[in-house]
């Protein structure tokens, strides 16, 4: 088989090909630059905010509803104690104790 042979045979199977799908890139998430004693104090302030909500909620239910399965579950989440995770003093790393 000849150079022009072989060329013509590849032009043929590659035109009839299906073309590859165009590349997608991906958004990437952005980059947190919060230490984390940081992320830690956030989240820890976010269950705070989370179960003061929870508290609310149960206090605003009927009076009918306060044996049932939630509030139940609400008492349990007001019952944490989650000042003592607010209270712990997190290492700061690399010799900066």
């Amino acid at each position: 088989m000849t150079n022009a042979e072989r060329q013509a045979r590849y032009r043929v199977r590659h035109a009839t090909a299906d073309p590859a799908p165009p590349m997608t890139s991906r958004p990437s998430r952005p980059v947190d630059r919060r230490s984390r004693p940081q992320r830690w104090r956030d989240a820890v302030a976010e269950l705070l905010a989370l179960q003061a909500e929870y508290a609310d909620w149960g206090t605003a239910m009927p009076e009918s509803l306060r044996d049932s399965p939630t509030a139940q579950a609400l008492e349990a989440l007001v019952d944490l104690d989650l000042d003592a995770l607010a209270d712990i003093d997190l290492p700061r790393g690399y010799g900066r104790d």
